[in-house]
């Protein structure tokens, strides 16, 4: 895997165009700082800014830095993980005048763990808090009171907050209404490069699903309508149900193209 340069000390600051910013998730001018603003800002996020695993299975590299993350997102048009879509969303709210503070979680889809490897963000409006997340994958897609018991509606799925000595735990309902474990986090404010040892790991681990197959997910014109870029088939999945296509090997970069408008390693 070839490492992308270092930026020193470009860690947690750095100006960006809000416009350019902006004009790359669709919208022509800020919404406004309210609950709705917010929402509108992580539905076109998450349905022009692809979840997208392509720079690590390619073995390219990846970094946590702004640097990095605001380039590929906004001027190379590139979505990616975590760590670089949570960081450029986080800079572009903070941009627009929203209170942000970026939090860390340990994702337990595959089981428990204590590991803390995902980046999400928790968000101060009218001094309620919302927890707001663009980068993981087939999440919700509209701020979730962090304050509140009980079900919310995520837009693509009904979520819950369920507390424990351990932390918070966001549970996603499945289709019999039992709350499934995301990932676990406490409400402690981290810096990026708090993320550089999880970003290293998860990259450097080739049996881990980042490395072993290319994929990329976005919302449908804010959801709940998904599609996804898997390594043999493309899935679009919404309230209507579950429609798969296979897609042959030597198709797969043009599929790419054609559904998230992106182009490998570019």
């Amino acid at each position: 895997m070839s490492e992308p340069p270092s930026t020193a000390g470009d860690v947690d600051a750095i100006e960006i165009d809000v416009d350019d910013y902006l004009a790359r998730i669709g919208l022509d001018s800020p919404p406004p700082l309210s609950l709705v603003g917010l929402t509108t800002l992580q539905r076109a996020h998450m349905s022009t800014v692809p979840f997208e695993n392509l720079d690590v299975f390619d073995r390219v590299g990846v970094r946590t830095d702004l640097a990095w993350s605001i380039d590929k997102v906004v001027n190379r048009n590139r979505g990616g993980w975590c760590f670089e879509l949570n960081g450029a969303f986080a800079t572009l709210l903070e941009a627009l005048g929203f209170d942000v503070r970026r939090l860390g979680a340990a994702v337990l889809l595959d089981g428990p763990t204590v590991i803390v490897d995902h980046l999400m963000l928790e968000v101060t409006i009218d001094s309620v808090a919302y927890l707001v997340d663009v980068g993981f994958g087939d999440g919700f897609a509209t701020p979730l009171e962090l304050a509140r018991t009980g079900p919310q509606d995520g837009h693509v799925a009904t979520f819950e907050f369920i507390d424990s000595p351990q932390g918070l735990t966001l549970t996603r309902h499945d289709d019999d209404g039992v709350p499934e474990p995301q990932y676990r986090f406490k409400r402690t404010v981290r810096t990026l490069d708090e993320f550089d040892e999880a970003s290293n790991r998860l990259q450097a681990d080739r049996s881990l699903h980042w490395s072993t197959k290319p994929f990329a997910t976005r919302l449908i014109d804010g959801g709940p309508e998904r599609i996804t870029l898997l390594g043999d088939r493309l899935k679009r999945v919404g309230p209507a149900g579950q429609i798969e296509v296979p897609v042959a090997q030597e198709d797969w970069n043009d599929v790419l193209a054609e559904h998230f408008e992106l182009t490998r390693s570019s």
